[in-house]
């Protein structure tokens, strides 16, 4: 099979460089089954090679005025913009999303940049006279070589949750992508080095499970940042913490969206089918289980007719690759075969001229119990699974038991209810008549529970906490004020 694009090199130090294992694995398009390219198995040698060059690069940039530091992003940021199109159509390829999805997903990052470009007038430290002639001061200070572990789902947008502030606050980054989709990490670095930013403050390192372990080891980095399953959540952020980094680590969902009867139904059918169906249901943020609350039979026919607007190739992408999809259509088997019934059955779905591609269909299946695996487990595919109560609180007890918080929803038009909810349920980001309740910048993306490892949130004011340490000063210089006990 021929490559359409060249074989993935490791970026250090602002050149392409062969990895010193010669292993790769195939990055193949879920699209149409395409060969797009190989990705290299790096070692902890080339590791060793990235943070060498991010740390040489460190005095500089960190002791560079952040003012200066941001000019790098408001370039970039215009970059984004000159290339949507070009790295939306990239997106799709390597992760098989629709064209639409990935031109949101780019906008999002160019939103995400926007909110870098304002750090100097969020972090300008404190000042006050704390007694006669004396003064305390506080300044954030860049932490020094920090790393950032990305998943498949958002090639482009995730990245870009920790680049530009990580880098704008001082930091020099080493970014390990999804060895499935190494393809956008590669062209944000070239933007990157178009747009001014010096070598060796950002780096890309190639591989699997060796180099994340490796990461988490590394004397030299400071903090990591890991985007991806809760079960290896839990692993790098054990392992990270261990070697006395500081680490956020963010896990998987399992999102919760509550109907009640007075919910407008053609809104509340759109959202909830969107919401499970929106990048294949391959997010952290999709509605996977939905809880009506007494009698909504005619709301669950609205969201049936909405799941078959929704077509395998047109407005709905592929999923990532041959396992996810027989995993996901397992799922939905073991659920019909426990007694749940399937209205709408995505199964089998095959793509006229992309017999090769990835493509599970939009499914809902009704009368799930909650101890059902589909009810309990993150599917990361377009199923939502419905299951059904009386009352707000036995849904709430549904919500509270899953061991997830990364997002709950209410559908519902009484004020009263939906307060309830938000004060209730236990998710980090809560959403009314909102299937995808992920906060726009500058308010930070970030779950509970067993979503999310370490303090703070990845992105918005709550990140500077995470890429920063506090430096604090106090300063006297007038004897004359003589000494008291704050002096």
């Amino acid at each position: 099979m021929s490559m359409k694009y060249k074989e993935t090199q490791n970026y250090v130090n602002g050149k392409l460089v062969n990895a010193q294992t010669g292993k790769f694995l195939d990055v193949i398009s879920p699209v149409d089954g395409t060969l797009l390219s190989k990705v290299p198995l790096s070692s902890s040698t080339d590791l060793n090679q990235a943070v060498a060059a991010a740390k040489a690069a460190f005095p500089g940039w960190s002791k560079t005025p952040i003012k200066e530091r941001v000019q790098v992003f408001f370039k970039y940021k215009t970059l984004l913009e000159k290339n949507l199109k070009e790295l939306a159509a990239l997106c799709t390829e390597e992760n098989g999303k629709t064209y639409s999805e990935s031109v949101a997903e780019i906008e999002k990052s160019i939103e995400l940049t926007e909110f870098a470009t304002s750090l100097p007038q969020l972090i300008t430290g404190e000042i006050l006279e704390v007694s006669r002639g004396v003064e305390c001061r506080t300044e954030h200070v860049a932490l020094g070589v920090v790393a950032s572990i990305v998943p498949f789902n958002f090639p482009s947008m995730v990245p870009n949750w920790t680049i530009p502030n990580a880098i704008a606050l001082g930091n020099c980054m080493i970014l390990k992508p999804s060895e499935k989709v190494p393809l956008s990490a590669m062209r944000l670095a070239e933007l990157l080095k178009e747009a001014g930013l010096p070598d060796g403050v950002f780096n890309i390192v190639h591989g699997d499970v060796d180099i994340v372990e490796a990461i988490c080891d590394h004397p030299d980095i400071e903090a990591v940042s890991f985007v991806g399953s809760t079960k290896v959540a839990k692993i790098v952020y054990k392992r990270a913490t261990a070697n006395y980094k500081r680490c956020l680590a963010l896990g998987g969902a399992k999102n919760h969206l509550m109907v009640l009867p007075d919910a407008i139904p053609a809104m509340t059918a759109q959202n909830v089918a969107a919401s499970m169906s929106g990048c294949a249901g391959q997010r952290c943020m999709a509605a996977s289980a939905m809880i009506g609350v007494g009698n909504i039979d005619h709301i669950i026919s609205k969201i049936c007719e909405e799941a078959k607007k929704i077509v395998p190739g047109e407005n709905l992408g592929a999923v990532i690759n041959k396992e996810s999809k027989e995993r996901i259509e397992r799922y939905i088997s073991e659920a019909e075969k426990d007694g749940a019934k399937v209205l709408v059955d995505g199964r089998n779905t095959k793509v006229n001229g992309k017999e090769n591609g990835t493509y599970v269909g939009p499914t809902v299946i009704d009368y799930v119990k909650p101890d059902m695996s589909v009810a309990r487990e993150e599917i990361f595919g377009p199923v939502i699974s419905i299951m059904r109560t009386n009352t707000v609180d036995e849904a709430l007890a549904i919500e509270n038991a899953n061991p997830y918080g990364n997002a709950a929803s209410v559908f519902t038009q009484n004020g009263g209810i939906a307060r309830y909810i938000i004060d209730k349920a236990s998710a980090g980001m809560i959403g009314v008549n909102v299937g995808v309740p992920v906060p726009r910048e500058p308010f930070s993306f970030g779950g509970w529970n067993d979503s999310k490892f370490g303090v703070g949130d990845i992105t918005g004011k709550s990140s500077i906490e995470f890429w920063t340490k506090l430096k604090k000063s106090t300063t006297k210089w007038n004897p004359e004020a003589g000494i008291n006990w704050m002096s």
